[in-house]
């Protein structure tokens, strides 16, 4: 992927999650529980955070090393996991789906970002 691709990405992230922000504040609080209200923006959260990141990294990759891209990967990866798995899995009870088996899938997104951010860790040029 370029890193025109990556850019994109962290737009699409960027608008989803302020879109899906509103939708959680407005919509859901009415038909979400507490708690999985709470998970619903913390997936939010975690969105809108690694799509600023994504953005400044890839905005800025004449500073990293060629490891660089792999960061940008497992942080797309790790957003699309971590924060999608849980969004599916707080409205699981609204749209009458049992989606429980992506319950696995949000610590493995979780995983996937940690690894995103230390490898660029290392790729930072010297």
């Amino acid at each position: 992927m370029t890193t025109d691709k990556f850019i994109k990405f962290a737009i699409f992230f960027a608008v989803t999650a302020v879109a899906l922000g509103a939708l959680g504040t407005h919509a859901l609080k009415e038909v979400l529980t507490a708690s999985q209200l709470d998970s619903f923006e913390t997936g939010v959260r975690y969105q809108l955070f690694h799509a600023l990141a994504l953005l400044l990294l890839a905005l800025n990759t004449d500073k990293f090393n060629q490891h660089m891209r792999k960061s940008l990967i497992l942080m797309t990866a790790g957003i699309c996991c971590f924060s999608f798995s849980i969004y599916l899995l707080s409205i699981q009870d609204v749209i009458g789906i049992p989606l429980a088996f992506l319950g696995p899938i949000t610590p493995m997104g979780g995983l996937l970002l940690i690894s995103a951010w230390l490898v660029l860790f290392f790729s930072i040029k010297k």
